[in-house]
């Protein structure tokens, strides 16, 4: 997750938002804190886009589909990326169903195999996945990803050599607000990683600690504001929604380099920051 990245998937929000009466229609019932502004949405990813592109990154779209609507911006929770292929997930928000068959079907068309399906009861979104090496991936415990959900993944991965670490997440606001693995750790080089410690499970600050982490600390008045959703473009460089100073210095101070981007209408009325706007495909 902090090696350089070469090729992401994302979608912009005129394939994702349509237009302004599907906004209207969905943004209460999707539990957007307001409705987001396209033109304005449009133009911060866009701005987002270019970081990519700036840092090597190829940059893939993916398409619209009648299936999705406003949370498929957020790329990352449909699908998990593996040396193996592609884990097309079961999400556990009922309203974003759609979004995994849908990218299912780009990443068909682009050539990437598909590793494996999540079904039945089994629910799962990347958003709680974090790669802390090639053979170990740590799976949130959440209201968005179920015993069933790890359960099936660790099927899957197991005979790849990869081992399934679920990791109980806190009950944060309740199920009616997304409190993802990512929500509060992001992996910024092979052992640096930006957290907000009082939402960090005990068992995931032991497993870092153990692996020699050295942890950044986000203050309480920049998680909300997505201080802690940072992507590694590289191991130590990184981007992050403009407007969170201290986490930024911080960052800064342990040796990053931070790229910023304004997210007021693309990441901060649907809680999503760059990792989930962000499905990377090839790194290395």
């Amino acid at each position: 997750m902090v090696a350089r990245l070469r090729a992401v998937l994302v979608k912009r929000p005129e394939e994702a938002y349509r237009s302004r009466d599907a906004i209207a229609r969905q943004w209460r019932e999707l539990g957007y804190a307001r409705a987001p502004d396209l033109r304005n949405a449009a133009a911060q990813h866009a701005e987002l886009v270019s970081i990519l592109e700036g840092a090597g990154a190829e940059v893939r779209f993916l398409p619209a589909d009648a299936a999705a609507g406003l949370d498929s911006v957020y790329v990352r929770d449909p699908v998990l990326i593996t040396d193996a292929g592609a884990v097309i997930l079961r999400m556990g928000k009922a309203a974003r169903e759609g979004e995994p068959d849908a990218a299912a079907r780009a990443l068909r068309e682009w050539g990437i195999p598909v590793l494996g399906r999540l079904d039945g009861a089994e629910r799962a979104e990347a958003g709680d996945m974090v790669w802390l090496d090639a053979a170990t991936l740590a799976v949130g415990r959440g209201f968005r990803t179920n015993d069933a959900g790890i359960a099936r993944l660790a099927e899957l991965l197991r005979p790849r050599g990869v081992e399934v670490v679920p990791i109980h997440l806190p009950y944060g606001n309740g199920p009616d607000e997304v409190l993802h693995l990512m929500s509060f750790l992001s992996p910024i080089d092979a052992d640096l990683a930006l957290v907000y410690r009082p939402l960090l499970p005990v068992p995931m600050f032991e497993l870092l600690e153990r692996r020699g982490y050295a942890l950044v600390d986000v203050p309480a008045e920049e998680y909300a504001s997505l201080g802690a959703n940072v992507l590694a473009l590289g191991p130590r460089d990184v981007v992050m929604v403009r407007g969170n100073p201290v986490t930024r210095a911080r960052l800064e101070t342990a040796g990053c380099r931070v790229r910023e981007f304004d997210g007021s209408d693309i990441c901060a009325p649907g809680a999503g920051g760059p990792t989930c706007l962000t499905r990377p495909i090839r790194r290395g």
